[in-house]
């Protein structure tokens, strides 16, 4: 695989705050529902069966740049494979989403989860290593994982939850319970984003989807330390560290102490205030609401071209959406989207 053409592309200059021609363009859940081809795979094998066989793993991850010529590829996977490789009984329904059949509630249920497990997520390494040698070089692969809280709260709530009203108790009636078991996921999370680094991921992303549940000083105490201590443990050279919440346009100050090379940014903030109030050299990625991929053509191109003016001779930014892909967005739509970014020059 050519290293060198990776670390010259779009998107690995403007994550390490370099001048582009461009904003690179990758998109959260680019390899996803709203794709007939990801349809035609996912209806002949479980969701979790998809996440484990590197074979269909890669083939999930290259839709994107095969049928969208996006400038980065992620990695096809779940945030909820360190929970199952710990101990969670993980499944996935369709139309329900993951459940685990044994959530953690007490002390005991804690103390069960097991954190020398890095050889059971295996399978995500070999996915990896078949995607560079389908990608050959041609745009950088992004790994991921989910950040503690998040990962935490499926646990403790045992699937999805509108309230965290489970999660929410553990922290505040019983926070030393809460710090076990984050401390926990965060040495999984650790060695395991460490593996994908070795396996030969060009960057990292770390996923904290549910943070926006939290107050600024639960953020602080339960999920940002936590962040920062993974962060601290990566083998980060020449590999670009993003971290997102759903509440960066909120917690963004706070996420730049983790020192991470770029913060995605949700929908609900100006990303250049946001860039502003940032240290020099921590990049921005973000933040269309992807909401707008249901209009017409007209308005996204509209819209996009907005936010480029906005950021016009600002380094280190890389377009994304606020959150992820909706299932039912038409895909002609996002692929206009690409062709109206992959066309602008500053």
């Amino acid at each position: 695989m050519n290293q060198e053409k990776v670390k010259d592309s779009l998107f690995i200059k403007a994550a390490f705050s370099k001048s582009t021609e461009r904003p690179p363009v990758w998109m959260m859940r680019q390899a996803g529902r709203f794709m007939k081809e990801y349809w035609d795979i996912k209806n002949k094998y479980s969701f979790l069966e998809m996440c484990k066989t590197p074979e269909i793993a890669a083939d999930v991850t290259m839709l994107p740049v095969d049928l969208l010529d996006i400038d980065a590829a992620i990695l096809f996977s779940d945030i909820l494979v360190t929970a199952e490789a710990m101990g969670g009984d993980l499944s996935f329904t369709q139309g329900v989403g993951p459940k685990f059949s044994n959530p953690v509630r007490n002390k005991s249920d804690i103390e069960k989860l097991e954190t020398d497990v890095v050889e059971r997520l295996q399978y995500v390494a070999d996915a990896i290593q078949v995607v560079q040698q389908r990608l050959k070089g041609r745009i950088p692969l992004i790994g991921f994982a989910g950040a503690p809280f998040t990962v935490m709260s499926y646990l403790v709530e045992g699937g999805s939850s509108k309230d965290f009203k489970l999660t929410k108790l553990m922290l505040h009636n019983e926070p030393e319970l809460a710090h076990a078991l984050l401390s926990k996921i965060a040495t999984v999370t650790a060695g395991y984003l460490n593996l994908q680094i070795e396996a030969g991921v060009n960057a990292v992303q770390l996923f904290d989807s549910w943070a926006l549940a939290l107050s600024w000083d639960d953020y602080k105490e339960f999920s940002h330390r936590y962040i920062a201590e993974i962060i601290s443990k990566l083998n980060r050279k020449d590999i670009p560290i993003i971290s997102f919440c759903k509440g960066s346009s909120v917690f963004a100050p706070l996420m730049a102490e983790a020192k991470p090379d770029v913060i995605s940014i949700d929908w609900n903030a100006d990303l250049l205030d946001v860039k502003k109030r940032l240290p020099a050299g921590i990049a921005v990625q973000g933040n269309l609401d992807p909401h707008i991929l249901y209009a017409d053509k007209k308005v996204i191109k509209e819209r996009i071209l907005k936010l480029f003016e906005r950021m016009r001779g600002e380094e280190g930014f890389i377009f994304n959406l606020g959150h992820g892909i909706m299932p039912d967005i038409p895909f002609d739509n996002v692929k206009y989207a690409v062709e109206v970014i992959k066309e602008f020059r500053y």
